[in-house]
């Protein structure tokens, strides 16, 4: 398509301007590198080089530590480049420890799947609604629950403590689970996504051919939020499996996720860093598996979402 607009207006200065024209804009246009077949240069590799290791520097100078022991970092605390040979060893004392680790490791991933399955259906379903159903105070309510994320997590966490309290639900994950079944950011999210990525015509169609609401949305809105849908899932499910505040207040060590017991590693006069950081890198190694194995399909959700027409 790129190559068609570009020979229709090459074209067109001819006709205006003569061929000498034409010619010169052609020989512009490719020098400049525009369009489709544009290709990075050095610097933007070099620059996404460094972007990359930067971001990567954290989850390496963890797995340093981890590979190495205790003594070793006490004399050189900025370990060297090279890993040592003691991570198998040390993730081995993590499964060993007293901090219920596979049993922390199944609630961070009950936990996890069933917030990011709920946060995108309930998001999609408050979206469609917001996007594309006209009711009285859409706007209102649109903006007051866009309102609730200026309000810090921490001002709720003692009403909310004492909800539990009082339905019985402290040290069960319920208790984590029931909050997060719906955030504001979701359905901004899916709202902004499906006001522009699902016309209105295709809504209207459906409902003609006789699909109530529900299935309009069903068939109709949820394949065409996919990718958004997609991304929200990917990233409330890593959000999940991070949060520590609220899982360390509720839960506590009665029957911690994964990032509680990482934490009851160091608690202790004596902080191991080499068995701390073995315990970061054992809770970060899922999540890093689940990038590599949703990143392409990730990818192509976020380029089938930005193709239009």
């Amino acid at each position: 398509m790129s190559d068609l607009k570009r020979q229709a207006s090459v074209a067109s200065i001819a006709q205006s301007a003569g061929r000498g024209a034409a010619r010169s804009a052609a020989r512009k246009r490719s020098r400049s590198g525009f369009g489709a077949e544009r290709r990075p240069g050095w610097i933007t590799y070099t620059i996404l080089g460094l972007v990359l290791a930067i971001s990567a520097y954290p989850i390496y100078f963890a797995f340093l530590l981890a590979s190495s022991t205790a003594p070793i970092i006490a004399q050189n605390p900025i370990p060297s480049l090279m890993p040592g040979g003691q991570l198998w060893n040390n993730l081995t004392r993590v499964l060993d420890a007293d901090i219920q680790f596979w049993e922390a490791f199944a609630n961070s991933l009950l936990v996890a799947t069933i917030t990011a399955f709920s946060v995108v259906l309930f998001s999609t379903l408050a979206g469609f609604s917001f996007s594309k159903l006209r009711f009285r105070g859409r706007g209102p309510l649109l903006i007051f629950v866009i309102a609730t994320m200026a309000v810090p997590t921490q001002l709720g966490v003692v009403p909310l403590f004492i909800l539990m309290s009082q339905l019985g639900w402290v040290g069960q994950l319920q208790a984590v689970i029931i909050p997060g079944m719906v955030t504001a950011f979701g359905v901004f999210w899916m709202t902004q996504y499906l006001e522009s990525a699902l016309p209105y015509e295709l809504v209207e169609a459906a409902r003609i051919d006789g699909c109530s609401l529900f299935k309009a949305f069903w068939y109709v809105a949820l394949p065409a939020a996919r990718p958004a849908a997609t991304m929200l899932g990917l990233f409330t499910f890593v959000a999940s499996w991070t949060n520590f505040f609220w899982p360390f207040i509720v839960l506590g060590s009665s029957n911690p996720t994964l990032p509680v017991a990482v934490q009851l590693l160091q608690a202790s006069f004596f902080k191991d860093y080499s068995l701390i950081m073995a315990g970061v890198v054992a809770a970060t190694v899922p999540l890093i598996v689940l990038f590599v194995f949703a990143g392409r399909q990730l990818v192509s959700g976020i380029m089938q979402g930005a193709v239009k027409g």
